[in-house]
This record gives structure tokens, C-alpha cells and sequence, in this order.
């Protein structure tokens, strides 16, 4: 099956929406599926106001037309709501091609953190957007029943995974001393709360993975704790595999990758009982939840690490990409290709 995946999320960005495409791609491959992405490096494009590290695609909806007739899939899936997704989407809808979407960021509350926007106007537009699809794809049983709260027609769960080869406990590790180390993983942006991290009276050290448009401040603000910007790879598993603890502050995630990457790498998860957090982690040997997050850490740090990793192996991205691929309405070339194909541009 030739699959489509169509994201305003893509290279070289570093975060959970790319990393999961990504992961989705190599399963879908390893299946037998051919898989094709529409996405912002193909086209001219301009940093998102206030966050540089996104571009944007300025692409017109004809251009966009022309690469889905030359594509043709089999099966369409629209990953964000930016500029390309509303391109595809309407494209999809006015020559009838059924298509899933996806829900990666609780969107209203991140744009609230940012902007005085109501909930309910953020929520109406996604709406609108994801329920013209066959289904919405969220990443835990929470964020489901959230989306169902909030009106969504027909939201799904489409799980994560985690790469437990390359996030493992032994390997190579940072150098550090004897006292605890605290981590932090992920985009430095307001709407991850990093600021909740580094004001926690924590003993030990606090460690600093990522980038984004807060890391200057906050760098500034907190010199003393061990900043080392955006990891990937070997180099971000040495890291987690080196800390006692993964503390997570964020409350928009709807999964947090960097969840089961750390319990992986053996680290368990200090985190708040919100959406996200509560299915990856919830009461198991992973980490603890609770709102008063230093208690949480302290918590934590008393956790066997062995622990931590056989949670971790409960997750797989070949059974995630299964549910993605079952969420799939297949294209009906015969009488829908065709319409494509001739439309005018």
C-alpha cells in the first residue's frame, strides 16, 4: 500500500511529532508499505513568529493538488494542522478521499500559554479540522476521552514506542559526581514549564537537554545547572542513561516520547497527573506522579532502575504503527483517483 503522510512537523526539527513520523515510517517500510511525505523542506518556507526553529511552508493549494495526482495513494493521513495539513485537507475533502488526522499536541492549551485565545475557539477549529476525517489519532486512552469531552467525533489510540536497543542502561555515560542528577529533556519553549524544573530545591545537579526560544533566559537565569542543548541519538541515550532521574514538567504533551525513552534507558520519570503522563507512566514501576513535583523527584530517585526499563519494554512502535495502519481508509482509485487527476487547477 502506498501510504501518504502529510506534516508541517519534519527535519530538521526535534520533537515528538517528527520522531514519531519518523519511527512510523521505518515500521510502515519493514510491513511492505511505500510510504511518501508531504512536508516543509520541499517547499519555500518562513520561520514560525516567536518560535524560528518551525518553518511554514508557502506552497499554494495547486502545487499541493499536483503532488497528491502525482502520488496517488492509497491511503492518506494528515499529521498536522498547519499550512500543508489545511492544503490536503481541503484537496482530500472536495475530490472525496477519506483520510485520518492526528492529535500530537493538546493545541489549545500550548496556544493559550502563549496567547489570550479562548479554549473554546481553539477547540472548534480542531473540530472542524480533525472530525472531516474518518478518525483522529491520539496517543493515549486520556487524550481520547479528553477529545470526546470536548466534542470530537472520532477520536482513536494510536500509541507510541520507543527504540529500546538504542535507549538502553549500559553503554557509555556523562562524567559526574556522586550527588543525584535531575534531567530534563525536550523543547525549551513556555508551554513546557522548564522554568518549574529549575526552580525545584532539588539535591544534586539538574541537566538541561534541548533548544528553543526560552533556552537563552532560562540559561541565563539558572547558570548553575548543566546545559547541553539539542541531543539526538547515542549522544541523547549516554545522557539519559547517565541521570537518577527524568523529571517532566510539561502538561500539553499527549504522550511525552522522552517518557519511555528515559525509562528505557533505565531513569525513572518524576512527573504531574495529567494526560500523557498517567497512561505512560500511571502507577507502575516507571516513575511517580504527583503534583507537588519535587516530592515526586525525591520520590523517584528511590526507584530500582530495573524497574524503569521493563515498563519501558511494554511499548513498541510495531504495534503502534499496527493500530496506525487499521485507523487507514483505503482511496478508491476508480472513482476518486480519477476526479484528482482531472480537476481543474
Amino acid at each position: 500500500m502506498k501510504i501518504l503522510i502529510v506534516t508541517d512537523a519534519w527535519t530538521p526539527q526535534i520533537n515528538g511529532v517528527v520522531r514519531t513520523i519518523q519511527m512510523t515510517v521505518r515500521e510502515l517500510a519493514a510491513l511492505g508499505h511505500e510510504v511518501e511525505i508531504l512536508s516543509p523542506d520541499l517547499f519555500r518556507s518562513i520561520a514560525c513568529p516567536g518560535y524560528a526553529e518551525i518553518r511554514l511552508a508557502l506552497v499554494s493549494r495547486r502545487t499541493i493538488r499536483r503532488r497528491m495526482r502525482e502520488i496517488a495513494p492509497d491511503a492518506l493521513h494528515l499529521a498536522t494542522e498547519g499550512p500543508l495539513g489545511l492544503h490536503a485537507r481541503s484537496i482530500a475533502l472536495e475530490h472525496g478521499w477519506p483520510f485520518t488526522t492526528a492529535y500530537h499536541t493538546r493545541f489549545p492549551e500550548y496556544l493559550r500559554a502563549r496567547l489570550p485565545i479562548p479554549l473554546s475557539v481553539t477547540y472548534a477549529f480542531l473540530r472542524r479540522f480533525h472530525d472531516s476525517g474518518s478518525a483522529t489519532l491520539a496517543a493515549t486512552p486520556a487524550i481520547v476521552d479528553d477529545l470526546l469531552a470536548h466534542g470530537f467525533a472520532a477520536p482513536r489510540v494510536w500509541s507510541r514506542g520507543v527504540d529500546t536497543t538504542l535507549f538502553n542502561p549500559d553503554g557509555p555515560r556523562e562524567p559526574r559526581g556522586d550527588a543525584p542528577v535531575f534531567l530534563h529533556v525536550g523543547r525549551i519553549a513556555v508551554e513546557k514549564q522548564v522554568e518549574k524544573f529549575l526552580e525545584l530545591d532539588l539535591p544534586g545537579e539538574k541537566w538541561v537537554v534541548g533548544d528553543g526560544p526560552e533556552r537563552a533566559r532560562l540559561q541565563a537565569s539558572y547558570p548553575q545547572a548543566r546545559w547541553f542543548g539539542a541531543l539526538q541519538g547515542e549522544a541523547l541515550a549516554r545522557v539519559f542513561r547517565s541521570a537518577d532521574v527524568k523529571v517532566f514538567t510539561s502538561v500539553t504533551d499527549t504522550f511525552g516520547l522522552v517518557l519511555v525513552e528515559a525509562m528505557a534507558s533505565g531513569t525513572p520519570v518524576a512527573a504531574f497527573p495529567v494526560a500523557g503522563p498517567i497512561d505512560v507512566v500511571g502507577t507502575s514501576a516507571g516513575g511517580v506522579l504527583d503534583a507537588d513535583l519535587r516530592r515526586a523527584c525525591l520520590a523517584a530517585l528511590a526507584l530500582p532502575r530495573e524497574g524503569a526499563r521493563a515498563h519501558a519494554m511494554t511499548f513498541s512502535w510495531a504495534a503502534a504503527t499496527r493500530q496506525f495502519v487499521d485507523a487507514l481508509p483505503l482511496i478508491e482509485h476508480a472513482s476518486t483517483a480519477g476526479t484528482l487527476q482531472h480537476a481543474a487547477p
